[in-house]
This record gives structure tokens, C-alpha cells and sequence, in this order.
């Protein structure tokens, strides 16, 4: 069984004990959260919401939280001898789906 659930403005299609990782969730290591955003529960039988399905939840455990990985931007105006780089690293929490009810 696997679920499609929507969090920090993405989509993810998770199974029961598969690991994410998605945008910075105000959780402390540890904790559990349930995910109430379900947009289709697929397996034996398909459900699927309109948009989100009424009931449906998938847990999931709070494994860590980090910063991913560093991505640079760089900007060049021609001929204005004008150069800048930034460097940005994204803060996320990895979770870990403990089970998904219907």
C-alpha cells in the first residue's frame, strides 16, 4: 500500500517504513506527526480525494532535522564587470513513515 501526501507545498508518494525528506517542519527529533493531506491512498483499491481524502492520515516519525545541499547562484552582467555568488542551503526534516490508515 502507498500513499501520495502533500506537504511544505510538494507532493510525495510514501510507503510504510520508507524515509523523506521534506521542507522545514517545527518538530523536535523523536516526535511523531500525522500527515492529514492525502491526496490518494493506492494499492489493492485506489482512493482517491477530491482534493484531500476525509480520514485518511499517514504517521510518521521525526528522524532528524538538517540543511540540505549548498546551492550556489551566480549572476554576470555583461560588460558591466559586475559579478555576485551566494551560496543557500534549505532547512528539512527527514521522516520516517510508520503507517498509513485509511
Amino acid at each position: 500500500m502507498y500513499a501520495i501526501v502533500e506537504t511544505g507545498g510538494k507532493q510525495y508518494q510514501v510507503e510504510q517504513g520508507s524515509r523523506i525528506v521534506v521542507e522545514k517542519l517545527a518538530v523536535e527529533p523523536g516526535a511523531e506527526i500525522v500527515l492529514d493531506k492525502v491526496l490518494m491512498i493506492g494499492g489493492e483499491g485506489c482512493k482517491v480525494g477530491a482534493p484531500y481524502l476525509a480520514g485518511a492520515t499517514v504517521r510518521a516519525e521525526v528522524v532528524a532535522q538538517g540543511r540540505g545541499p549548498k546551492v550556489l547562484v551566480f549572476k554576470r552582467r555583461r560588460r558591466k564587470d559586475s559579478k555576485c555568488l551566494h551560496g543557500h542551503r534549505q532547512d528539512c526534516t527527514a521522516l520516517r513513515i510508520t503507517s498509513i490508515n485509511s
